[in-house]
C-alpha cells in the first residue's frame, strides 16, 4: 500500500505565496519521479511541475519563474513553493508519485494524493 498526503493549500490574494507539501508512505522501494498536477473548474488536469529521478525539473510554462519544486528522496516528500500567485492558478493541486516500485508489486505504477485546494483572489 502507498499513500500520498498533501497539505498547505488555502486562500491567498493575488501576488501572494503558498507552499504545498506532499509525503508518500508505504512499502516503497523506489519512486521514479514526483510532481504536482492541478485541475481548475471545467478544465482537464495539467502538469505543473515534476522532478525526475536524476533531479532535473520540468515546469508548466505559465508557472516558470514563479513556482519551484523540491524533492527529498530519503523522506519520499515533494514540495511546491508558489510565489506571485495569480487568480488563474486557482485549482485543486494533486501530488503524484510516478513509476513507484513497491516491496510487494511486480510492476511499477503511479499513485495520486487526494488533492488540496488553492484559491487566489483578485
Amino acid at each position: 500500500q502507498v499513500q500520498l498526503v498533501e497539505s498547505g493549500g488555502g486562500l491567498v490574494q493575488s501576488g501572494g505565496s503558498l507552499r504545498l507539501s506532499c509525503a508518500a508512505s508505504g512499502s516503497i522501494i523506489r519512486i521514479n519521479n514526483m510532481g504536482w498536477y492541478r485541475q481548475a473548474p471545467g478544465k482537464e488536469r495539467e502538469l505543473v511541475a515534476v522532478i525526475n529521478s536524476d533531479g532535473t525539473n520540468n515546469y508548466l510554462g505559465s508557472v516558470m519563474g514563479r513556482f519551484a519544486a523540491s524533492r527529498d528522496n530519503a523522506k519520499n516528500t515533494v514540495s511546491l513553493q508558489m510565489d506571485n500567485l495569480r487568480p488563474e492558478d486557482t485549482a485543486v493541486y494533486y501530488c503524484k508519485a510516478g513509476g513507484v516500485r513497491t516491496h510487494w508489486g511486480r510492476a511499477e505504477r503511479d499513485f495520486w494524493g487526494q488533492g488540496t485546494q488553492v484559491t487566489v483572489s483578485s
